[in-house]
């Protein structure tokens, strides 16, 4: 019951069918089917507006690297006091990349990503060219390449989709992944990995029930199981991490059955926003010891074959991620993407920060002491905005207080929950129509959507289980691995 309140209030908050997108301010034809767009929540600030945010504030508003200099770059590293990992980093990082692709070729407001939600377009290519480039056509499964005994994504030699390199890096350390910037961190390597492998064993699994499947038919069956297993892991393991509720979530679609709902999602440019956790990412990082450089661990993609996926999971599950919220909380090598993303929300004309904070059902802020916490932050807020109405979406999510023992503010909280939960409920998979067996390839397919965890992920695709989780080990638990054994009767599921 709980369950079914905590979804259908949250998301009754995101209009469905969409209202607005940057293009249009008020309700249109285009605004609903042109999915190019990313939708807006609340429409922009209107041209001709006495002032930027509308009619509170300055007559121009602070220089965003100013900002970025002065509220949001890190002095000194300040550890998530929940325990947060890299792991959860990581992994925040790539599940967003499947819908969270802007498009600025296109102009304000466009996105790539035409899915809006829960495809795995970030593992199997955002079209159809893409995703037949990586697939193997052999028994529905996925290429890849084989390491020192390993499973790993192919070269782009083997399946040659367009990805993000360094020119001078040798054409053996390019790999391909269904997300074209995957090559950027050895984290994003990591889980395209993990669930190329997941994929593949799921191929065997579906083959062995069904021997007479096409290749075609094996594939896309797995890909709704790979489907069902995300929304399950991001509901169970990630949302439960970050929402701190000490009721356990549980991913149950039936919850919504007989209730008003609508099985279609659109990608808010808002949500978009607030997703930016830079914050997460540490000072340098730890693998088995070893201390990489920023410089060091960018595009080094031959540190998932040099250190094999379990010395990854296990040293990215050991170290400590940073607080996102409470400002100046981002590192310097990644602060200029804090710049664009308030540079483009001004491009976009994203209503003040309190209009959301309406919007959502929460108290406006009625000063920048009571938002910050601190007299001196807010004296220069004051100084710089003019007025707490005229205080931006983004720079107003990232230095609101933190709430206690967490990673970021309210607001962070409350608004984008309502996003996520609609976003991963409203996937078709979900509907009536889908959630049977059937569309799994039956009851052992349905079984793995069911049963579907981040230990297992991890465990059911590597030789030796190692310490999997999304926060760091308390003491005495750093030692342990997961209950899920590589291979074995576990393995069949």
């Amino acid at each position: 019951m709980l369950m079914r309140l905590v979804l259908t209030a949250r998301a009754s908050l995101i209009p469905s069918p969409p209202t607005f997108n940057s293009a249009y301010g008020y309700v249109s034809w285009e605004a609903y089917a042109n999915v190019s767009y990313y939708t807006r929540v609340l429409p922009p600030v209107p041209h001709g507006c006495p002032t930027p945010m509308g009619t509170k504030g300055r007559k121009q508003l602070p220089d965003a690297q100013l900002l970025a200099e002065r509220f949001l770059l890190r002095r000194t590293f300040e550890a998530d006091p929940r325990g947060t990992n890299l792991m959860f980093a990581f992994f925040a990082q790539h599940f967003t990349h499947q819908f969270f692709k802007t498009y600025g070729k296109m102009g304000r407001g466009f996105t790539k990503a035409l899915g809006h939600g829960v495809d795995l377009g970030h593992l199997y290519g955002d079209n159809l060219q893409r995703q037949h480039q990586l697939r193997l056509f052999r028994d529905g499964k996925l290429k890849f390449q084989v390491v020192g005994g390993e499973v790993y994504p192919p070269t782009v030699a083997d399946a040659p989709v367009a990805m993000v390199y360094p020119p001078a890096l040798p054409a053996e350390r390019r790999l391909a992944m269904g997300q074209e910037v995957f090559g950027l961190l050895p984290g994003l390597c990591l889980y395209a990995t993990l669930w190329l492998r997941e994929h593949n064993r799921v191929c065997d699994v579906l083959k062995r029930e069904h021997p007479t499947w096409s290749d075609e038919q094996l594939f896309q069956t797995a890909r709704l199981i790979l489907i069902g297993e995300t929304i399950k892991i991001v509901i169970e393991d990630y949302v439960q991490h970050l929402s701190g509720y000490f009721l356990s979530l549980k991913f149950d679609p039936e919850l919504l059955f007989g209730v008003q709902f609508q099985y279609r999602n659109r990608i808010a440019v808002e949500f978009n926003q607030l997703y930016h956790w830079h914050g997460l990412m540490p000072d340098s990082f730890v693998v088995q010891g070893e201390e990489y450089s920023y410089e060091q661990f960018l595009y080094n993609t031959s540190m998932l074959t040099d250190y094999g996926v379990e010395a990854l999971v296990e040293s990215f599950s050991k170290q400590v991620a940073g607080r996102i919220g409470g400002g100046q909380t981002i590192n310097g090598h990644v602060l200029q993407v804090a710049v664009g993303v308030i540079e483009e929300s001004r491009q976009l004309r994203l209503q003040p920060f309190n209009e959301y904070r309406k919007r959502f059902g929460l108290r406006p802020y009625e000063s920048f002491q009571e938002l910050t916490g601190e007299d001196e932050k807010a004296a220069e807020l004051q100084e710089l905005y003019g007025d707490i109405d005229a205080l931006e979406f983004y720079v107003g999510l990232l230095l609101e207080k933190p709430q206690p023992n967490s990673l970021f503010g309210e607001s962070m909280v409350e608004i984008g929950a309502p996003f996520s939960l609609k976003g991963l409920l409203g996937n078709p998979i979900c509907s009536p129509e889908y959630w049977k067996p059937s569309t799994f390839g039956g009851a052992t397919g349905f079984e793995i959507v069911k049963t579907a965890s981040l230990e297992k992920l991890v465990c059911l695709n590597v030789k030796k289980c190692p310490y999997v989780s999304f926060r760091v080990p308390d003491s005495g638990e750093a030692g342990a691995t997961g209950s899920h054994g590589g291979g074995g009767p576990a393995a069949e599921l």
